[in-house]
């Protein structure tokens, strides 16, 4: 994950001493006047549809269901990759692309409680991402058709692109990375989380929420800094099993009430006055500096040597070639 954040440029010898009482009062009163930006991601088959969109498709003009579930099966026992069993499945297809979506258009229910979420999130000005290991001409064309192309234009769809032929004898995903997920979510999440923080006018860090419900989201899961999980469901069960922090969820509506509560929280938390208990311990070390202004005091306080070089690998590098004191002395 360090790999794919960018860091600050690396610091100056004389800016790794901890600050003085005047620099760190500074610091607060910046941190004081931000707000930081909230950032959704939220997966697609089982979270905002309840059917898997790709299932639909296989069952009706692919492999067929029982195949299917054999090929599952193949995955869960690790017999067989994710992105090897995704291509035969998608290869058994034979419908054009208009054709298996009007059986989508007949079987997709959409979470009751999605819409009115969503306009949420367009009125407070938080962006609202979908990330998937499906293909994104399917996502796409489910949105608009269920949501309405105005409404759907502000989700960007972060999945796996594909070739369909025009006859529908082909389909082939074109997948994001070259790993056996073919699409790793942990890594569009944190690449995600790198942008936006370049992206920041005020130097803030993103809050980054994801929402799921099965086990293939957790790697994304570990990197938000706050995670919901539907209720009832793999994901939900997994949290409790490993004791992961989560936030239960029916429906979006639960969401839109745990959102503004965190918005609430989390301002609190910006200002100094402490972070709260429910965000995921593994992201909370992102939240330690609220600009990149405070990037001293970070990298003068942060416990740990490995710590230090997650947070700013360049950085910790250019300590190792600085003249000590006693060497400066010694010449």
């Amino acid at each position: 994950m360090p790999a794919a954040i960018t860091p600050p440029a690396v610091p100056q010898t004389k800016d790794l001493a901890v600050p003085r009482p005047t620099m760190l009062s500074n610091q607060n009163k910046d941190m004081a006047n931000t707000k930081r930006k909230i950032i959704c991601f939220s997966d697609f088959d089982g979270t905002i549809f309840m059917e898997d969109t790709g299932h639909i498709l296989f069952d009706a003009h692919g492999c067929g269901p029982t195949h299917r579930t054999l090929l599952d099966e193949q995955i869960k026992s690790g017999e067989r990759s994710f992105r090897d069993v995704s291509e035969e499945m998608w290869g058994s297809l034979n419908v054009p692309f208009d054709d298996g979506f009007s059986v989508m258009r007949e079987t997709l229910s959409i979470d009751p409680d999605f819409r009115t979420f969503h306009d949420y999130c367009i009125a407070n000005s938080i962006p609202f991402n979908v990330i998937s290991a499906g293909l994104k001409p399917i996502l796409r064309r489910v949105l608009d058709e269920f949501l309405g192309e105005e409404q759907a234009r502000h989700i960007d769809i972060v999945a796996n692109e594909a070739e369909i032929s025009e006859s529908g004898e082909s389909w082939k995903p074109i997948w994001r990375h070259d790993t056996e997920l073919g699409h790793d979510k942990a890594l569009s999440i944190t690449e995600a989380r790198a942008q936006a923080n370049l992206e920041a006018d005020d130097g803030t860090i993103p809050l980054i929420v994801f929402i799921g419900d099965g086990v293939s989201d957790l790697p994304a899961a570990r990197e938000a800094d706050v995670l919901f999980a539907r209720r009832g469901l793999r994901l939900e069960e997994y949290c409790i099993e490993n004791k992961i922090p989560y936030l239960g969820f029916d429906t979006f509506a639960d969401i839109k009430k745990e959102i503004e509560k965190l918005r609430e929280e989390d301002e609190k938390a910006t200002q100094g006055r402490g972070v709260p208990k429910r965000f995921n311990p593994r992201a909370n070390m992102w939240r330690r500096v609220s600009s990149q202004r405070a990037v001293p005091l970070l990298v003068a306080q942060t416990p740990s040597k490995e710590e230090k070089m997650f947070l700013w690998p360049e950085a910790f590098s250019e300590f190792k070639t600085q003249p000590s004191v006693a060497e400066g002395v010694a010449a």
